[in-house]
């Protein structure tokens, strides 16, 4: 999913034209880099870091558009017409949700079990 959402940032960035767009342009570039990154640590490591960095790197993605579009962001003003803009925040929210779960199964998986007496 944050490999998903990195596609979509590069899409826009690349194509849409928000390569133009000062400081929000080089934060999409970069958002989309480092989104493939992570993408692929969580999908390789599978620890329970890497789940919680996943998420996290999902909210500040959805917390940066939000601001964006409700206040205005580095002198940009995003708008839910945009292109892709519902499709990035479902994925957004699905991903942190789905490596929320994640992490919480990779915790669950890492409490040793009580050892039982056996009679």
């Amino acid at each position: 999913m944050l490999i998903w959402l990195s596609y979509i940032h590069f899409h826009l960035w690349l194509r849409v034209g928000y390569r133009h767009i000062a400081t929000i342009g080089p934060l999409f570039l970069v958002q989309s880099i480092a989104g493939l990154v992570i993408g692929l640590v969580v999908m390789v490591i599978r620890r329970v870091w890497a789940a919680v960095l996943g998420a996290g790197f999902a909210v500040a993605t959805l917390a940066g558009f939000l601001i964006s579009v409700e206040h205005g962001l580095f002198n940009f003003t995003d708008s839910w017409s945009a292109p892709d803009a519902h499709l990035a925040f479902v994925i957004e929210i699905v991903t942190v949700v789905v490596l929320g779960v994640a992490g919480v199964l990779c915790l669950a998986g890492s409490v040793p079990e009580a050892e039982t007496a056996h009679s």
